[in-house]
């Protein structure tokens, strides 16, 4: 059972985004730097849109059996009055036989300036899911994210008070549970899962807190008509360092066949940070002409 609203997608955001190339791209006249923000603003947009697609909303993903995956690195070197490189790779790594899907991700960001770190940021997540049925199954995940500066203050973060024990250098979780799919229509789907496991927190000023850790997840997903669909997805991780929560609600609507939208808000909770609670606003919108 599989069915989704079409909505613009990166191919339409390159042909409407994209300038004409030209024979010379100058630096000095800024035409190249103007051409690589506007392949930023539509990689961000295009992201933000395909935060609503959901490849197990419907049942089991229809995954090419056996393994596959994708890499992606990039590197920048810069010399003269000022020194700087950024290297960012990326790798996605996925094995399905029959029911069984497994999925590794992983990201390294690093940026470098004047012979100083500024950016050593490692994520790596992996996540297996046994499919029982087109209601029931089983998950295991697990993920790590690391901040290799979270051991050095900034003169900013010094004169706000901040301290090295407030910064957290490793986060990880690993836990399993079991799902369900409380609804699975063509208009309307919600699933549901609930696990327990192990929370690891590192700080940066070496201290860290191992303990037991429950999860809680919620998919739910509304078509009002072929044209308008609502989404609302939430995950909860709580242990006794903190209660972790977000919640993203998202309206997806075709305007007309050349023009869609999402509107989203995001909010980020944290119980153990002076400030809780974070929201963000976002707005996506794709023009086709």
């Amino acid at each position: 059972m599989k069915k989704s609203v079409q909505f613009a997608t990166a191919s339409v955001l390159a042909s409407v985004l994209a300038l004409p190339v030209m024979a010379q791209q100058s630096e000095l006249l800024g035409i190249r730097g103007l051409d690589d923000r506007i392949d930023d603003i539509e990689r961000d947009v295009a992201e933000d849109m395909a935060r609503s697609q959901d490849a197990a909303r419907f049942g089991n993903p229809e995954y090419r059996q056996g393994f596959s995956g994708s890499a992606s690195l990039g590197y920048s070197g810069k010399t003269g009055n000022n020194e700087s490189q950024d290297l960012t790779i990326g790798l996605r790594l996925r094995d399905a036989q029959g029911a069984f899907v497994q999925t590794l991700g992983a990201a390294l960001d690093y940026s470098e300036s004047d012979g100083n770190s500024t950016k050593e940021d490692v994520f790596a997540i992996y996540d297996a899911n046994y499919y029982f049925n087109d209601r029931a199954y089983g998950f295991v995940m697990a993920r790590v994210q690391s901040d290799g500066l979270a051991d050095r203050l900034s003169a900013d973060e010094i004169a706000a008070g901040t301290v090295l024990s407030d910064k957290v250098q490793r986060d990880g979780f690993l836990g399993f549970g079991p799902g369900y799919r409380v609804v699975n229509s063509n208009d309307m789907t919600w699933r549901v899962q609930a696990g327990i496991g192990v929370s690891y927190l590192e700080y940066g000023d070496g201290s860290s807190v191992t303990e037991e850790a429950g999860i809680l997840s919620s998919r739910f997903f509304y078509q009002l008509n072929d044209n308008v669909f609502f989404t609302n997805d939430t995950d909860i991780l709580t242990s006794d360092a903190a209660l972790r929560a977000n919640n993203d609600f998202g309206v997806n609507f075709k305007v007309t066949d050349a023009i869609s939208t999402r509107v989203s808000y995001l909010s980020e909770y944290n119980d153990s940070r002076a400030i809780r609670t974070d929201n963000k606003l976002g707005v996506a919108i794709v023009f086709g002409f």
